[in-house]
């Protein structure tokens, strides 16, 4: 079927730098960084300001290593937003999510399913600084950037968001996420209907799992098909 779909020629195995083990996203790290009353204040701006917030931002030890952060990018009016973990090395030299090996396998599962990056689509991350090694953001440097993603989510109001990995799901849904166990189903954050799959990054490692991440792209579809006839 992939093949049959042009997928096989796009979705190529490629080296790409080994990811560390997922961690939970704790509720409670969130509402640490609500208390601080930064929620509040990142919560009345607009893109200008949220932009320039992010751009400048030192809230976690994230800021110390960055080349620049990486803010997200795409369509302000989306029918879609895709959420990823945290930029890698490419995306900290360029500024941009998803411009490396799992960004191109990105743009691929984008095109099996009509879409473009920034055509109605935002792509963003969890964390707007990359962590070193790639490492996964602890809950810590997640919670710091919790209320950029919630203001961005705010401003966006689009009408579907895809998961890309435990970290971006359990940082949605505030809860701990098998993505095994999560695809294939419709959550809710906030009113909008969210939907769990693999990390690109994952897939570039785990080719029998690209078929799953097939599966789900063509559910998302078809939510995304029934959201629009509302």
């Amino acid at each position: 079927m992939l093949r049959e779909m042009g997928l096989a020629p796009l979705w190529k195995l490629r080296t790409a730098p080994a990811e560390a083990p997922a961690q939970q996203a704790l509720p409670e790290a969130a509402a640490t960084i609500q208390d601080t009353g930064a929620s509040s204040a990142v919560a009345g701006m607009d893109w200008e300001a949220l932009h320039a917030s992010i751009v400048a931002c030192q809230a976690c030890e994230l800021c110390r290593a960055r080349k620049q952060a990486v803010p997200g990018v795409g369509d302000l009016s989306p029918d879609w937003l895709f959420v990823g973990e945290g930029p890698g090395a490419e995306e900290d030299a360029r500024g941009e999510p998803f411009v490396g090996q799992a960004g191109k396998l990105l743009d691929a599962m984008l095109a099996a399913i009509d879409l473009k990056r920034g055509n109605k689509v935002y792509i963003a991350n969890t964390v707007k600084c990359r962590p070193p090694g790639n490492r996964t953001p602890t809950s810590t440097e997640t919670a710091a950037c919790w209320p950029y993603l919630e203001r961005q989510i705010a401003l966006l109001k689009p009408k579907l968001i895809v998961a890309l990995g435990k970290p971006a799901a359990q940082t949605l849904l505030q809860t701990e996420v098998r993505v095994g166990e999560a695809r294939g189903r419709l959550f809710d954050h906030g009113g909008i209907p969210l939907i769990v799959t693999y990390h690109p990054a994952y897939l570039l490692r785990t080719l029998p799992d690209k078929a799953k991440a097939w599966e789900d792209l063509c559910f998302a579809r078809a939510t995304m098909r029934k959201l629009l006839e509302k």
